[in-house]
């Protein structure tokens, strides 16, 4: 692994990288909350199932 190219590979990351206006923050913010919001309705119903089958 070398060390200086890793470093030169981060330099021209944060050379390219800008900062977001405020409509593709919302953006963002909404993907990311509907990806919470599916990943524990997965997780609700994975749960709700597994507790109706340690009834039955």
């Amino acid at each position: 692994m070398d060390i200086r190219r890793s470093i030169d590979s981060a330099v021209n990351t944060l050379k390219l990288a800008r900062k977001s206006d405020l409509d593709e923050f919302m953006l963002y913010l909404k993907l990311i909350f509907l990806g919470i919001v599916i990943v524990g309705t997965i997780g609700f119903v994975i749960q709700f199932v597994g507790a109706i089958l340690k009834l039955g």
